[in-house]
C-alpha cells in the first residue's frame, strides 16, 4: 500500500537509518518463516470452513436462508471468537439490535434505490420488494497452503430475482502466531446502469465480539433512511475503543478518513485487536469509517454527503460492463498487548 501523502518524515542519522531497516527487515522475516498452513474445506453446499495451523478460523456461509454470503464467526488465532454471535448464534447477554449485522460482510444500503445493507428475516415480507439480496452462484476456487484462497461468484439481485451486479470475490486467508489476516478483493460489474446513492450504510463491514464495543452510559437510538429506528440500551460490559492511523480515537471516529482503523480491547485475558486496512486504489481513498461504539465496524467510501454533512458526496454510477474493485486487508491479533501502528504500516503492503 503506498504511503498517505499527508504524512511528514523526518530525516534520521545515518545510524538510526540502518538500525530502524534492520529491525523492518528482522520484523518481515520473522512473519515470512512462521506461516502457518491454511486449510479450505467445503463442509456442506452452504458452508466452507477455513482451517488455520489445523484450528478454527472462520466459515464462509453462502446459504438461502441468509441475504448476503458472510464470513462468521470470526476466531483471534488463540480460539476467542472477536465476532458477535447474534442472530446464528446468540450468547447470554450480548446485544440483539440490527439482525443485519452478521459476521464480515459487503454490501450496500441504496443500488437503483434497493437496500442491500438492511436486509434480513426481520423485515416484513410487504417491505421485501425495497432490499435486494446477495446469491452466490459459484466457487470459483478453493486452494490451501501458507495461504488460503476461496473464490466466489455472486448477483445482486432484487427479489424478482434479475440482476444488477455480478460479484466476484477472492478471499486470501494467512496467519502466523497470534496473528490473523484477510485479504478480501470484489470486482462488482453492472449487468444494467447502476447507480450506487451515496448512503451511510457500506460497504465492508464486521459486527464484533460485547466486549469489544466501546461502553456506554446512556441510550443510543439509531435511524436508517427508511425511518425504522433501532434502540441501543447502554452498555457498561463492553470495555472496547477505536484509533485510526491519523489519531482519531473512540465515537470520534465515526465519519472521518484514515487509510486504516483499529477496534481493540479486552476478551478474558487477552488483548484483541481487529483491524481494517483501506487500499490505495480504492474509490475515495482513504475511507470514510461508518465505525459505531455499538459494535458495527464498517469501511464506506461512498457515504460522503452523510459524513459531511452535505459538503461533498460521491455517487457511483456503471454503465452496462463497467466495474468497480474494492480491496481492503483484515488483522485480527491477540496476546498481551494490541498490534502498534508501526507494525501495522509495515503491514499495509500487500
Amino acid at each position: 500500500m503506498a504511503k498517505p501523502s499527508n504524512i511528514k518524515y523526518i530525516f534520521m542519522p545515518a545510524f538510526k537509518y540502518l538500525s530502524t531497516f534492520f529491525l523492518c527487515i528482522i520484523f518481515l522475516s520473522s512473519y515470512a518463516q512462521k506461516k502457518q498452513f491454511v486449510e479450505i474445506k467445503k463442509e456442506n453446499d452452504q458452508q466452507i470452513d477455513i482451517l488455520i495451523n489445523k484450528k478454527p478460523f472462520t466459515s464462509f456461509l453462502f446459504g438461502n436462508n441468509i441475504e448476503k454470503p458472510v464470513l462468521y464467526p470470526i476466531r483471534a488465532a488463540n480460539g476467542t471468537i472477536v465476532t458477535r454471535g447474534f442472530p446464528l448464534s446468540p450468547l447470554p447477554g450480548e446485544p440483539t439490535d440490527h439482525p443485519h449485522h452478521l459476521g464480515i460482510w459487503f454490501n450496500y444500503e441504496n443500488v437503483n434505490g434497493l437496500d442491500f445493507w438492511n436486509n434480513s428475516y426481520a423485515i416484513p415480507q410487504e417491505k421485501k420488494h425495497l432490499y435486494g439480496w446477495i446469491k452466490t452462484s459459484n466457487i470459483l476456487k478453493m486452494s490451501s497452503g501458507d495461504k488460503g484462497i476461496l473464490s466466489y461468484h455472486a448477483n445482486w439481485v432484487n427479489q424478482a430475482n434479475r440482476t444488477l451486479l455480478e460479484e466476484t470475490t477472492t478471499y486470501e486467508f494467512s496467519g502466523i502466531q497470534n496473528l490473523r489476516i484477510i485479504d478480501r478483493t470484489t470486482v462488482l460489474k453492472a449487468d444494467t446502469t447502476v447507480l450506487f446513492k451515496d448512503a451511510k450504510d457500506g460497504m465492508l463491514a464486521i459486527r464484533v465480539a460485547h466486549e469489544l464495543q466501546i461502553p456506554s452510559k446512556e441510550e443510543q437510538s439509531f435511524k436508517d433512511d427508511k425511518g425504522n429506528v433501532t434502540i441501543v440500551p447502554p452498555d457498561t460490559i463492553a470495555n472496547g475503543n477505536y484509533i485510526t492511523s491519523e489519531g482519531k480515537q473512540g465515537d470520534s471516529v465515526w465519519s472521518t478518513r484514515a487509510p486504516w482503523c483499529k477496534m481493540y480491547g479486552k476478551i478474558a485475558n487477552d488483548s484483541v485487536s481487529i483491524t481494517i486496512i483501506d487500499h490505495p486504489g480504492n474509490i475515495n481513498y482513504p475511507t470514510y469509517w461508518h465505525a459505531r461504539g455499538y459494535g458495527l465496524f464498517a469501511a464506506n467510501p461512498l457515504g460522503e454527503s452523510i459524513f459531511t454533512n452535505g459538503n461533498k458526496s460521491t455517487n457511483a454510477r456503471l454503465q452496462k460492463g463497467d466495474s468497480l474493485t474494492f480491496k481492503y486487508r483484515i488483522i485480527i491479533q491477540d496476546g498481551k498487548k494490541t498490534i502498534s501502528p508501526a507494525e501495522l504500516k509495515r503491514l499495509s503492503s500487500w
